[in-house]
C-alpha cells in the first residue's frame, strides 16, 4: 500500500466534519465484529483458520479485499495518471488469477484441511512434499515480505489518521497498529474474514460512489477521452505511454503472481462448503470490478481535469485520488473513501499478522522438530510481537520502509507459485526441486532487487524483478525435480495423492 501524501490536505480534511463522521462510524463497526468474533474464538484452528466455517461469499469479498489493498485506491489511480491504459494490464490478469485459483489451489487446499488438519500455506508445502525443511524455508521467505509489507500499512494508516485526526505522524502509526491488533489478537482469522468482509463492502460502496461523480465530473467517459485525446492521444492507446513488454509483463507478474500470495491463499481453508468454489471466480470477479472503478475512473478523470486547467498538474501522482475527492465530491463520498483507504490498509496488516504469526508458532516449530502445544496462547503473543516490530519499522526512514515493501509480491510470488501452485498439481515435483526454488526465489528476489534499489543493477526495459525472479524460480523447481524425479513417488504420499487426483 503506497503512503498517501496527506499532510497537505489534512487541514482541508478538518473542516469537514462528515469525514471524520464516517471514519468513526468505520472505527466502530469493526469493533463490533471483534467483539462478536472473541467469543467464538476457542482453538488454534479458530484463531489462525476461522474453524471452516466462511460461506463463498463472504470468502470471495474478503479474498477480494485482501488482494487489492490500498493500491487500488491510492497507487493505482496515480499509475492510471502517470502511464495511462497501460496501468490496467495490472488488473486485467485477475479474472484468470480468480479462476486458476479456484481450479488449481482453492479445492486442494480445503481438501488438505479436512485430510490433514492443515492451516498454513507453509503446512500444505510440508504436506505436498513430506519435507518439514520445505515448510519452514517457506515460512522464513513469509516472513521476510510479512514485515515489510506491515511497515508500509501501518505507515500508509499512519497518514490518514494524522490527516483525520491531527495526531501527528509517529502516533497515527501506532494508534493504526493497536485498533488492527486489537481485533486480531482477540478474534484471530475469524474477526479478520469478517472485518475483511466488512471493509469490502465498504471499498466497493466507495468505489462505485466515486465513479459516478468521476462520470458527473468529466462528462461522461466520451468527455474524459476527449479532453485526453486532446493532449495526449497515445494515454489512451493499448498500452498507454509503456511499452508493449513492460504492460504484458505486468500482466504477466501479477496474474502468476497472484497464485503465490499467502494472505489470499490461506483464506480457501476457512470455505465450509468446497462444492460451492464454482462460484468463486464468478463473484470475485464481479466485486473487483465494481471496486476497480476508481482505480481506473479517478487517474483517467485527474489527467482530463489537468488537460482542462481545472485541476492543477500534480505534484505527485499519488496525490490523485486526494485531489478528486476532496475537490469534486462532497465530503460523505471523500469520508467513504477515507475509510476505503483504512480498510484497504487494516485488511491486508489483519492476514499478515495472522499468518506471520502461524509462520512462527506452527511452521518454523515443525521445521525443527519442535511442536508448540498451546498454539492459540503462542499466536496471539507472536501477533503481538511481529505487530511491535513492524510499527518499530514504520517509524524510521520513509526510504526503507518503502524499499521494505517493494519486494514483497514479488517474494511471495517467486518462493511459494512453484512449489504450490505447481506442486499441487504435478506429481513429477520433487522436495530437492521445492527447496531449491524457494531459496533461489528469495535469494534472487532480495539480491536483485536490492542492486536495482541501490542503482547497481538496470534490468532491460519491461523487465521487471519479480518477473525475472518468478521465472529463474520456476526453471529451478523444473529442473531440480527432472534431475531428481525418481524420487517423486517415494516422496508423495498416498492422501496427498488422493487430493491431488479430485
Amino acid at each position: 500500500m503506497s503512503g498517501w501524501p496527506l499532510v497537505a490536505a489534512a487541514t482541508v480534511a478538518q473542516r469537514h466534519p462528515a469525514i471524520i463522521a464516517v471514519a468513526v462510524l468505520y472505527f466502530v463497526g469493526v469493533a463490533v465484529i471483534a467483539t462478536w468474533a472473541t467469543r467464538r474464538t476457542h482453538s488454534a484452528a479458530d484463531y489462525f483458520a476461522a474453524g471452516k466455517g466462511v460461506g463463498i461469499v463472504t470468502l470471495a469479498v474478503a479474498a477480494m479485499a485482501s488482494t487489492l489493498s490500498g493500491f487500488a485506491f491510492i497507487g493505482g489511480p496515480g499509475l492510471v495518471y502517470s502511464v495511462g491504459i497501460g496501468a490496467v494490464f495490472i488488473v486485467l490478469s485477475a479474472a484468470v488469477t480468480n479462476t486458476m485459483g479456484a481450479w488449481v489451489l482453492a479445492k486442494r487446499l480445503r481438501l488438505l484441511r479436512e485430510t490433514r488438519g492443515l492451516f498454513t500455506i507453509p503446512d500444505a508445502i510440508g504436506a505436498r512434499f513430506s519435507s518439514p525443511a520445505a515448510q519452514g524455508l517457506a515460512a522464513v521467505a513469509m516472513l521476510v515480505a510479512i514485515v515489510g509489507y506491515m511497515a508500509t500499512n501501518f505507515l500508509a494508516l499512519g497518514l490518514v489518521i494524522d490527516a483525520l485526526f491531527n495526531t501527528g505522524l509517529a502516533a497515527g502509526v501506532w494508534i493504526a497498529m493497536l485498533v488492527t491488533l486489537s481485533y486480531t489478537l482477540t478474534g484471530g482469522m475469524l474477526a479478520g474474514v469478517y472485518t475483511d468482509l466488512f471493509e469490502g463492502v465498504v471499498k466497493t460502496v466507495a468505489s462505485v460512489t466515486v465513479f459516478w461523480f468521476v462520470l458527473r465530473t468529466g462528462g461522461g467517459m466520451t468527455g474524459i477521452s476527449r479532453a485526453i485525446m486532446a493532449v495526449d492521444a497515445r494515454f489512451l492507446g493499448p498500452w498507454g505511454t509503456m511499452t508493449a513488454q513492460s504492460a504484458l509483463s505486468l500482466f504477466f507478474v501479477f496474474g502468476l503472481g497472484s497464485l503465490g500470495q499467502p494472505h489470499v491463499l490461506h483464506k480457501f481453508y476457512m470455505l465450509r462448503d468446497p462444492r460451492r468454489l464454482k462460484w468463486y471466480p464468478l463473484i470475485m470477479s464481479v466485486v473487483m470490478t465494481m471496486t476497480l472503478l476508481l482505480f481506473v475512473g479517478v487517474g483517467l478523470a485527474v489527467r482530463a481535469l489537468v488537460a482542462q486547467g481545472r485541476l492543477a498538474p500534480l505534484a505527485r501522482p499519488d496525490d490523485a485520488t486526494a485531489a478528486f475527492v476532496l475537490g469534486f465530491t462532497p465530503s460523505v463520498v471523500a469520508g467513504l473513501v477515507f475509510a476505503g483507504v483504512i480498510a484497504a490498509g487494516m485488511s491486508t496488516v489483519n492476514a499478515f499478522m495472522n499468518i506471520g504469526a502461524a509462520a512462527l508458532t506452527h511452521d518454523l516449530p515443525i521445521a525443527f522438530g519442535r511442536r508448540v502445544h498451546d498454539e492459540l496462547r503462542w499466536g496471539r503473543r507472536w501477533t503481538l510481537v511481529l505487530s511491535v516490530i513492524a510499527a518499530a519499522v514504520a517509524q524510521w526512514s520513509g526510504t526503507l520502509v518503502a524499499f521494505l515493501g517493494i519486494f514483497g509480491f514479488g517474494l511471495f510470488a517467486a518462493t511459494l507459485v512453484p512449489s504450490l501452485a505447481i506442486g499441487l498439481n504435478w506429481k513429477g515435483a520433487t522436495r530437492e526441486g521445492a527447496i531449491a526454488s524457494i531459496a533461489t526465489g528469495l535469494t534472487l528476489t532480495l539480491v536483485i532487487e536490492t542492486l536495482v534499489y541501490a542503482r547497481v543493477l538496470s534490468l532491460p526495459g519491461g523487465v521487471s524483478t519479480s518477473g525475472l525472479s518468478l521465472v529463474l524460480s520456476v526453471l529451478v523447481f523444473f529442473g531440480v525435480s527432472w534431475l531428481t524425479r525418481a524420487r517423486a513417488a517415494g516422496q508423495l504420499a498416498a492422501d496427498v495423492a488422493m487430493v491431488m487426483d479430485v
